[in-house]
């Protein structure tokens, strides 16, 4: 099948609230083909410890992609311990300018509870405005309904759920299974 003609995988939500001391990393479950759902009970969001310091990650895109980015990301975390900022430049920096990495098609969120990051394939290390980010197909729906529920006095794991619940409402390539993880600095 030429790549023109296959539909394209679709389908993930992450969202990282930060508050109250707390950051929370929510991932949907659904993957999708087409329009057709091929799961609806991935996990996209992971608790890691590399070096003993925990750290939660959520992506976006190919799962093989991502799970490589994440191995990398381990490593440079393993040689810059507690460092998470610098692992984070330092993995966006051999993902734009590495001739195999860069085909990788994937977009992470990253905490260790006190810093919220995103890493994207263009070399961008995004640290969030309002303590909120999202990534994936429903990405921006969640987003817009967290930035929202930062007005209430939800805490960070209420505001994700609801802004998931809401993004399902909403996007096609995103459901309700979700897979939530919650640290602290």
């Amino acid at each position: 099948m030429a790549d023109k003609d296959f539909p394209g995988w679709h389908g993930t939500t992450i969202i990282g609230v930060r508050r109250g001391g707390k950051v929370v990393v929510a991932g949907d479950g659904q993957v999708s083909l087409g329009q057709t759902v091929i799961k609806g009970t991935a996990r996209k969001v992971r608790r890691l410890s590399p070096g003993g310091h925990e750290m939660v990650a959520g992506f976006a895109g190919s799962t093989a992609d991502a799970f490589t980015l994440l191995e990398r990301l381990e490593a440079k975390l393993e040689a810059t311990p507690g460092k998470l900022a610098r692992a984070c430049v330092e993995l966006a920096k051999d993902w734009r300018t590495d001739k195999y990495l860069q085909k990788l098609e994937a977009m992470l969120i990253v905490t260790d509870g006190r810093d919220l990051y995103v890493i994207t394939g263009a070399g961008d290390v995004l640290e969030p405005e309002y303590d909120v980010t999202a990534i994936g197909s429903g990405g921006n729906f969640a987003l817009a309904a967290a930035r929202g529920l930062m007005e209430t006095d939800l805490d960070a794991e209420q505001i994700a759920r609801k802004a998931m619940g809401i993004a399902a409402d909403i996007c096609v390539y995103t459901n309700g299974n979700l897979t939530v993880e919650t640290i602290t600095a």
